[in-house]
């Protein structure tokens, strides 16, 4: 890359996380993968409960096999063999859980974390419920505005998604969201967390690549 346009993305980033702090969540630039991991034996502690929303920024950066191999209580949602009841229940979990894992469809650089779900099991964890909250992000999610999260998520995020999980939406076809009305729209709970009350409960690790979409 450009050493003038790493400079940029640098200043993005250290932008975006004093803006995160300011809104009272803890806020990391992690620059390799030794350095996330660490990171994550500091935040994690053994035994602890841990769960995870859908997410394929996890499994890319080798964060679902990293838990796997800790000595904690895992509650996998993708275990083979379980019936869309004990997806259910395994999802549930997620609100008595000691650390809930999840990325973000957009960060702003004035510090705000945009999601849209489905069931909206993601974003319910990540507003209620688990002692703490850890988002893994690439440095592809941040973007300057409100609107531009919004412009992600309706021209990439959601598109990528619903091809991801072949759903029979419009957006599959068109590219970007058509603000359906069908049976599988994936978009229909729209968060924008901002200041937080628990001080680091929130914790953003954004990385230095990109990741997800």
């Amino acid at each position: 890359m450009n050493q003038w346009v790493e400079n940029l993305k640098q200043l993005r980033i250290e932008k975006t996380i004093r803006n995160l702090e300011k809104n009272r969540m803890k806020a990391y630039h992690i620059t390799n993968k030794e350095q996330l991991f660490n990171t994550l034996d500091e935040l994690v502690q053994d035994g602890e409960k841990v769960c995870f929303g859908g997410s394929c920024t996890l499994e890319e950066t080798g964060v679902l096999d990293y838990l796997k191999s800790r000595n904690i209580e895992l509650k996998d949602r993708n275990v083979p063999g379980l019936t869309p009841e004990q997806v259910q229940s395994v999802m549930a979990e997620a609100f008595t859980a000691d650390t809930y894992f999840a990325s973000s469809n957009a960060v702003t650089e004035d510090g705000i974390l945009y999601n849209v779900d489905g069931r909206g099991n993601r974003v319910a964890a990540m507003i209620y419920g688990p002692k703490s909250v850890i988002l893994i992000v690439g440095y592809n999610k941040i973007v300057p505005t409100m609107q531009d999260a919004i412009n992600r998520m309706e021209k990439i995020a959601a598109p990528a998604n619903t091809m991801r999980l072949s759903c029979n939406t419009p957006c599959v076809k068109t590219g970007e969201c058509m603000h359906c009305h069908s049976e599988d729209r994936v978009c229909c709970a729209y968060v924008a967390l901002a200041h937080q009350r628990i001080k680091d409960r929130i914790k953003v690790l954004i990385l230095d690549d990109s990741y997800g979409f």
